[in-house]
């Protein structure tokens, strides 16, 4: 490719303006996490690994957390295998959690390893089940509503602990995990979990310094039904607001919970941002402006600069 003196100015003012955060952020761990709407076409897979692929060519540490949602309702329809939602989270019979293991371990999981490869990223996958990564229970059937039925997730887990030495080791080694949320119990029986509640345990329990979500919207939207009501920076409490006057419904609100615990956690800061933008993640990470929506413990702590543009 020949470049133009007018774009190799462009080029080299792009990345003096990110040497202060490549700076910042080398040696440091990032939690990336994927939903199954990016694997939807090889253009958008693409433009999301390569961005990830930036990041670990320029030192950070990167854990890629894949879900594979609307493949997996996809091969449950063929397979005529029914697909029930509930406040954003599937519920998983016998017959789901075959479907869902070779959708997330095998099909998902195998297509980012591959185009990995193809952009020379030195990626690993695993799941939660690998090395005991993370540690589940069944969850039992729970009350979602006062005075509402019981509703059994069937086979669902929910956390009791995340051994992260098997994470640690590949990271040491300059390799990249790729990690499918599926885990087992302590008698091996597997369990689907929620990827966004994943990558937030995963996120506190390495100390990630930022745990990005990325999603088919722009970010947290103040309206659901205006994409151009981006929130650019929120907190905790902020989040609490927004989830009791109903601005976060559905499927963000198992990311909302996962946000709160990842902070909660430790972790510093959580990015939502879009999937469908080729520069999503390298806008958010590497430039004052940002893409999608920040999200801190407390926006006091910070800088007016930072409110004025957060990077």
């Amino acid at each position: 490719m020949i470049m133009h003196r007018a774009d190799q100015t462009l080029a080299i003012s792009a990345l003096k303006s990110a040497a202060p955060y490549i700076r910042m952020y080398k040696g440091k761990t990032f939690v990336v996490k994927a939903g199954g709407g990016v694997f939807a076409d090889e253009a958008t897979t693409r433009a999301l690994v390569e961005q990830i692929g930036i990041l670990h060519y320029f030192g950070v540490r990167v854990v890629l957390v894949h879900g594979g949602g609307p493949q997996l309702s996809e091969l449950s329809e063929a397979l005529g295998v029914p697909t029930r939602m509930v406040e954003g989270r599937r519920v998983t019979d016998a017959r789901a959690i075959d479907v869902t293991t070779m959708v997330l371990n095998g099909l998902i999981n195998t297509r980012v390893l591959a185009m990995c490869r193809d952009l020379n990223i030195d990626a690993v996958g695993i799941s939660g089940v690998d090395a005991g990564l993370v540690r589940a229970h069944k969850r039992p059937p729970m009350r979602l509503a006062a005075g509402g039925e019981p509703v059994d997730f069937g086979y669902v887990g929910d956390i009791d602990a995340v051994d992260t030495t098997v994470l640690k080791k590949l990271l040491d080694n300059g390799l990249m995990p790729v990690v499918s949320p599926l885990s087992a119990d302590e008698s091996g029986t597997l369990l689907n979990i929620n990827a966004d509640t994943v990558a937030a345990a995963l996120g506190a329990a390495l100390g990630a310094e930022k745990l990005i979500l990325c999603t088919g919207t722009p970010g947290i939207l103040g309206n659901l039904n205006d994409p151009g009501s981006l929130v650019s920076y929120t907190d905790l409490a902020g989040l609490k607001r927004m989830r009791e006057a109903g601005q976060i419904a559905d499927g963000m609100l198992p990311k909302a919970r996962a946000i709160e615990d990842a902070i909660r956690g430790g972790v510093r800061r959580v990015h939502v941002v879009s999937y469908r933008a080729p520069e999503g993640i390298l806008g958010e990470v590497f430039t004052n402006e940002g893409t999608g929506t920040l999200i801190v413990a407390d926006v006091n702590a910070l800088s007016p600069a930072e409110q004025q543009a957060t990077p």
